[in-house]
């Protein structure tokens, strides 16, 4: 094959996989998935301009290599979505995703969502929990309210889920963490945001000791720039927010995290455990 052809080729399968249109692996065939945060605010009616969300992105590509899904997420129109793009991007999806509508910061509701999730798919071994939001930009301008706010759902929702998911989990389960590049370097100018990003680290690698005992993995994926609604707005408050910080030319996209986010979820990623692991082009 001529060294040209080699090059497109590459370049087509790269293509695809960014956009979420890679082939079916089956490496994640027989697995008990529960993605908390795995709808998505589709801020109205989802359409073709509107990018896939690194929750949904995540779900969806569990269940097409195979799991069993369930989602959870605070509303019924953010899971919606998912499901209708699972749905629409499988011509004979061998698993369904299955939705539970809760607050994740809820320890009461995660417990019957846990619970559920157990009843639905004969258990559990495979745990994402990707749920955050942002605040008030610089130190004086955070109140302590909006600190608390913030690292309820960035923190304390990642505890909850940690700590039931160490409950109900199979031995040798995995559990995924979703921070971000803000949490290991400064520059979203959010500092609730960055230090309950960064608090996640440790949360990782606590529950990876206790982990141990049931050879339970647990580890982190931060995104870097990812073209998602979320990362759209805020290049919209902050156009320079992009300037100068593409190492690769581009934002990544959802389906790349997703991709990454089976990898640890599967038994390829077996002796990888209490990693934090950037996602973010080369940015970091």
């Amino acid at each position: 094959m001529p060294p040209g052809d080699q090059v497109i080729g590459a370049d087509r399968v790269i293509g695809a996989a960014r956009e979420g249109e890679s082939t079916p692996s089956g490496r994640l065939r027989g697995r008990r998935v529960l993605v908390v945060g795995g709808g998505q605010d589709d801020r109205g009616q989802p359409s073709a301009d509107t990018p896939v969300g690194n929750g949904r992105a995540i779900a969806v590509n569990a269940a097409r290599q195979g799991a069993a899904v369930v989602i959870t997420d605070v509303a019924a129109d953010r899971t919606a979505g998912t499901i209708a793009l699972h749905a629409a991007g499988a011509s004979a999806p061998v698993e369904r995703i299955e939705a539970i509508i809760a607050d994740a910061t809820d320890e009461t509701a995660m417990e019957h969502v846990f619970a559920e999730a157990v009843e639905v798919l004969g258990g559990l071994d495979a745990l994402v929990v990707n749920v955050g939001i942002g605040g008030p930009a610089w130190l004086a301008n955070t109140s302590s309210d909006d600190w608390d706010r913030v690292f309820a759902v960035n923190a304390r929702a990642h505890f909850i889920a940690c700590k039931l998911g160490l409950r109900h989990l199979a031995d040798d389960s995995s559990i995924v963490l979703i921070a971000s590049v803000a949490g290991s370097r400064s520059g979203s100018r959010i500092p609730a945001y960055d230090s309950s990003k960064a608090a996640l680290g440790g949360l990782m690698r606590h529950a990876a000791f206790e982990g141990q005992r049931s050879r339970t993995r647990v580890n982190v994926v931060a995104p870097g720039l990812i073209d998602t609604s979320i990362g759209r707005e805020a290049t919209r408050h902050r156009p320079s927010r992009l300037s100068g910080q593409l190492p690769l030319g581009r934002e990544g996209t959802a389906w790349e995290i997703a991709h990454v986010v089976a990898f640890l979820l599967s038994d390829e990623a077996s002796y990888v455990n209490a990693q934090w692991i950037g996602v973010d082009g080369g940015l970091t």
